[in-house]
């Protein structure tokens, strides 16, 4: 079972499936928690590592874990660098697209550290000198790799969800298809 929707072009926010019972909606997936607390869809799919993210910002809920897209959220540093450990960050600057999960993070272990948030490619930031660690999302390591990093502390795990409204009541057509 599943849903046979007509993407007819890539500027297309709004899609509508056969039946025209459900329509998917194309937005950016840090935003997808806001469209439902504020009942503009019902349903949304998203990774975890967004929901920690965002918690405090959208009242939503987890209906299913999808079983795919699968990664973790870790703490890096170059390779030969003198940090080894959680400790080792104190005082130290980390780069980071996850600053709410890092900070979280960071005073859990009471490390005082400068966190600078950069929207992407955030593995380049040690290596020009913007940071001594970093904080991102990895899915097989490679990356890392490329670019000379170790991982050196996994924060969470995450994989893809379905989420919704709390006080939404179930769908049957939803139904259906979990």
């Amino acid at each position: 079972m599943g849903l046979r929707c007509a993407f007819e072009n890539e500027r297309e926010y709004i899609v509508p499936c056969e039946g025209g019972r459900v329509e998917i909606l194309c937005v950016r997936n840090g935003d997808i928690p806001k469209y439902i607390e504020f009942g503009a869809a019902d349903y949304g799919i998203v990774g975890e590592n967004i929901l920690h993210e965002h918690e405090q910002d959208a009242d939503v809920t987890i209906a299913k874990k999808l079983g795919f897209g699968s990664c973790r959220v870790v703490i890096a540093v170059p390779n030969g660098s003198s940090i080894r450990r959680v400790s080792d960050l104190q005082g130290e600057r980390i780069a980071t697209s996850y600053p709410n999960t890092l900070k979280k993070f960071l005073m859990k272990h009471r490390i005082d550290a400068s966190i600078i948030e950069i929207q992407g490619k955030v593995e380049v930031t040690p290596r020009l000198g913007l940071a001594d660690a970093i904080c991102e999302i990895v899915q097989t390591g490679r990356t890392l790799e490329e670019n000379n990093l170790i991982e050196i502390e996994k924060i969470l795990n995450s994989q893809a969800v379905l989420i919704q409204s709390p006080s939404i009541m179930r769908q049957s057509i939803f139904d259906t298809l979990l």
